[in-house]
């Protein structure tokens, strides 16, 4: 999904802007794997601000014309804090300072202790917690509200696949120590 991402905004020329990255348009395939959807299957000009994907618009997107490769980026971040913390980018069900996603999260992401609360649950903690702190900096840097600041998807992906390697490496690491997973088969 992510190299689908930075394939739109730096391999097409000119660069394609999404314009509505959200989970309910991340599929996945026979293996899992996630794949990007609706790549215009509406023209853009007749979506309105509600079918953007409410809690995934950047800040900027008051009007679609607003909407840029950077706001892209911040959709995209939405969803990784999805998949961090388990919640959906607006909920009128949690209390008043916890209903938007991203203005509840975004002060939490670099505080160590704030981001090991933020965590759902269902992980029940099958994660490396180095690899956790690195995940929230990545979304803390994609939902910025200036879009200025926000990296450019190719960053983006790439701090992703080394975060996705190094804790590819400390698992076969620790397995290293205790053996292969196989030796224990009976």
């Amino acid at each position: 999904m992510s190299f689908a991402f930075r394939y739109l905004h730096e391999s097409c020329s000119p660069p394609l802007v999404h314009k509505n990255i959200k989970s309910a348009n991340i599929l996945l395939d026979t293996d899992l794997n996630p794949r990007l959807s609706d790549y215009g299957l509406a023209s853009f000009h007749q979506r309105t601000s509600q079918n953007l994907g409410a809690g995934y618009n950047a800040p900027e997107c008051t009007k679609p014309s607003a909407y840029t490769l950077k706001s892209d980026v911040y959709s995209f971040g939405v969803v990784m804090l999805e998949l961090l913390t388990g919640r959906m980018p607006l909920d009128s069900s949690k209390p008043k300072a916890e209903q938007c996603l991203v203005r509840w999260a975004n002060p939490q992401l670099h505080d160590v202790l704030a981001v090991e609360k933020m965590v759902d649950p269902a992980l029940r903690g099958l994660y490396p917690p180095k690899s956790l702190f690195r995940f929230a900096d990545i979304i803390a840097l994609c939902v910025q509200s200036e879009p200025e600041f926000r990296p450019p998807a190719s960053e983006v992906v790439q701090a992703l696949v080394r975060l996705v390697q190094r804790s590819s490496v400390k698992m076969r690491e620790d397995l290293g120590v205790f053996g292969r997973i196989d030796d224990y088969d009976d």
